[in-house]
């Protein structure tokens, strides 16, 4: 298996991927234009492992100047337990960490307890003292 940096022509095999393991949490940011620009933005960050010519996990992983994020982490169910996640989630890390961003963030569904166990035993601290709230910026005009 080898670990390299998403491009954007990766993205067919990667939303598939993302279809099966995160159907829930996909919306319209994450069709290919937005997700080109994502990439362009924070270039090298995101992550795909591939295996036999295969894209077999992915991390889509950036920053704003200030904190990291991770979205859409996910490994095919047939090659979890591999500690394939383990190793993308920890090159996207160190990617953010090498441009110089000190704390990094991952939005998980409540409900999605694997998710929480992963990036609990990976290092992540639950914080029960924030809410997101989100606005569409369509909704209104200015």
């Amino acid at each position: 298996m080898i670990i390299r940096p998403m491009t954007i022509d990766d993205y067919d095999e990667v939303f598939a991927i993302w279809q099966i393991t995160s159907k829930r949490a996909l919306s319209k940011a994450d069709e290919r234009d937005q997700i080109a620009r994502y990439l362009q933005r924070n270039a090298g960050m995101s992550q795909v492992a591939v295996t036999d010519g295969i894209i077999v996990g992915t991390v889509l992983a950036g920053h704003d100047g200030r904190r990291g994020f991770i979205h859409h982490m996910a490994v095919l169910p047939q090659y979890r337990r591999r500690r394939i996640g383990h190793k993308l989630a920890e090159r996207a890390i160190a990617c953010i960490a090498a441009d110089g961003i000190d704390k990094t963030h991952i939005f998980c569904y409540q409900n999605n307890e694997t998710g929480q166990d992963f990036w609990r035993d990976f290092g992540f601290e639950k914080r029960d003292d924030v809410y997101v709230f989100s606005y569409n910026n369509k909704r209104g005009t200015l």
